[in-house]
């Protein structure tokens, strides 16, 4: 069973919503869930999915369930932007009026479902370094298809 086959509308919209208000259980916070809430973000509070304000809620969340944002834990700003440039991708290519759950499924069973994914475009020292935790650093293993 895959994470995202037990995942609808209303609880995609209630994991998104404990993640920016800062009441989502840290062990709710998955692989699926990241994913299910930059989905949400991105249809019904694209103000919250720009780069700079996804940040804040990440490390506000981060901190309210006792996380750390520093130089090598907690929020990581390479992932975060090629996140919402993937899930931004996924949702083109769908109708708009798809349901997330559906376009979750689609994105969750494809390579974006491991959460590996970012090192088949960078090297794990670039990734795991503090300019790309702190800021944009460019992929380099290859370009990003989204």
């Amino acid at each position: 069973m895959n994470e995202s086959s037990a995942l609808n509308d209303e609880s995609i919209e209630a994991i998104a919503r404990g993640m920016v208000e800062r009441r989502l259980p840290k062990e709710q916070w998955t692989h699926g869930a990241h994913w299910a809430a930059a989905l949400w973000l991105l249809r019904y509070r694209p103000e919250i999915a720009e780069p700079r304000a996804m940040g804040a809620a990440i490390r506000a969340y981060n901190e309210s369930v006792g996380g750390v944002n520093d130089d090598t834990s907690g929020y990581h700003e390479t992932i975060t932007i090629a996140s919402l440039r993937a899930a931004r991708s996924e949702m083109a290519r769908h109708e708009n009026d798809t349901p997330l759950s559906q376009i979750l499924a689609a994105l969750l069973a494809g390579d974006l479902g491991k959460s590996d994914w970012p090192l088949a475009y960078w090297r794990r020292e670039t990734l795991f370094s503090v300019a790309a935790r702190r800021g944009w650093v460019a992929p380099d293993l290859g370009e990003l298809p989204f």
